[in-house]
């Protein structure tokens, strides 16, 4: 008994090991950068938001002046398509763009790391592809999520045949989900929740109430 206890190897207690596993994990959370999922989570945000606003804005401005439920859907329906692939090119484009920028800049910087000044090697490894953004991915996620969100408005008023009822039901769905959103992307970033879920719901009023006013008020002097 006496020997184990004098044994140096035997006097470490547990609660100092999982304090120091702890700490590690704590050390690995700390050093782990957020900024590299603004990449997808960027596209994935944008899209989701996109397509929420804009489907609802669309239903909502047509609303303003036609209060048959299929001409809201099928307005909602040409948005969604309309902006799935008009998001998913454009953000192909820009990522593209970007990668295209990112490339050059790490042949340059091999071609200065070498001492003889010969370039040995352009081809990029593996490395460097894992960092470099992803224009496929990118508009993958951009498609996706803005048609998941414009799936929103449009499934919450295609059930409902009073108008005003439909109304309020959008608006109260697509509140709802800009909360869900905002909150998502909060979370995932590391970003304010309150503050980034209140951006995204104010600025989502803001655009369907700019657009069911405007067109109604286009609407009204029969133009």
């Amino acid at each position: 008994m006496a020997a184990n206890l004098s044994n140096p190897k035997l006097t470490v207690s547990v609660n100092d090991v999982e304090q120091q596993t702890t700490l590690e994990l704590d050390h690995k959370d700390e050093k782990f950068d957020y900024s590299k999922r603004s990449q997808w989570l960027r596209a994935a945000v944008l899209g989701a938001t996109d397509g929420l606003v804009s489907t609802a804005s669309l239903m909502m401005g047509v609303g303003a002046v036609k209060h048959d439920i299929k001409a809201m859907i099928l307005t909602g329906f040409a948005g969604l398509v309309a902006g799935a692939c008009s998001m998913a090119i454009g953000e192909f484009v820009s990522v593209y763009s970007q990668l295209d920028i990112e490339v050059a800049q790490i042949k340059r910087d091999k071609q200065r790391e070498n001492q003889n000044g010969v370039i040995q090697t352009q081809q990029l490894d593996e490395e460097d592809e894992e960092t470099l953004p992803n224009p496929l991915q990118a508009a993958a996620a951009s498609a996706f999520t803005f048609s998941l969100g414009a799936m929103v408005p449009l499934l919450a008023a295609a059930f409902i045949g009073d108008y005003n009822v439909r109304l309020g039901v959008v608006v109260a769905a697509v509140s709802v989900a800009l909360a869900v959103f905002g909150w998502v992307g909060a979370v995932l970033g590391k970003a304010p929740v309150v503050r980034s879920s209140a951006r995204v719901l104010i600025g989502g009023w803001l655009a369907m109430a700019v657009t069911f006013g405007l067109t109604k008020l286009i609407g009204s002097r029969g133009l």
